[in-house]
């Protein structure tokens, strides 16, 4: 019997340790891969190809999409439900007159109520949304100056980078979970991206 105990410790001190690596090592869907690991990718193209779907994952996440409809009500939460109470985008991407986004949302988040909040809290232009939309049709949409509110690719880069609306996603208060990565990382694969030639993925 002596042996078979030794034998069953063993396996258990693997299984811990196999445990233990696992839960240490971070979830890819939850972190952005470092702009070094896509430095052996020979051919540019492939090389940009592969930025975007890296940089997809920013983009298609909840804390974006929600903020991206395709109609004139925003969502919420992770599960991408219809905002409540009801609301609208209003002219002016900010609300209806007499329900503004300001009305709920103020300069920052309020983790008591559960409520998000950034100074220019805002739903993006319909001609941005990205809600059902591939991620190729989204980095289409991205580069064309009529759906992405008139800016160059280098604007572009600056927004994605430095933009602190486009930052709250990293920042989302209690009860939402962050973006992938940060946004230093995103920020520097999206202009990896645009240096080398802002190629889409098929449509």
């Amino acid at each position: 019997m002596r042996p078979l105990s030794i034998l069953l410790a063993g396996a258990l001190v693997i299984i811990a340790v196999g445990v233990a690596v696992s839960a240490a090592q971070p979830d890819p869907a939850k972190t952005l891969k470092s702009l070094q690991s896509f430095a052996s990718i020979a051919d540019e193209r492939q090389r940009s190809l592969a930025l975007f779907q890296e940089v997809g994952k920013v983009l298609t996440h909840a804390r974006c999409l929600n903020c991206h409809p395709a109609g004139d009500r925003p969502m919420q939460g992770d599960n991408r439900r219809p905002h409540m109470p009801l609301v609208v985008r209003g002219v002016d991407n900010f609300g209806a007159i007499g329900m503004r986004c300001t009305t709920c949302h103020g300069p920052a988040n309020f983790d008591p109520g559960g409520v998000p909040g950034h100074p220019a809290w805002h739903l993006a232009p319909i001609e941005m949304a990205w809600v059902d939309k591939s991620l190729g049709e989204i980095c289409e949409q991205i580069k064309d100056p009529n759906r992405n509110g008139g800016k160059s690719m280098q604007e572009l880069v600056h927004h994605m980078a430095e933009d602190s609306l486009v930052g709250w996603g990293w920042h989302p208060g209690a009860g939402r979970e962050p973006v992938p990565g940060t946004q230093q990382e995103f920020g520097a694969l999206f202009k990896a991206w645009v240096d080398t030639g802002a190629v889409c993925p098929a449509t």
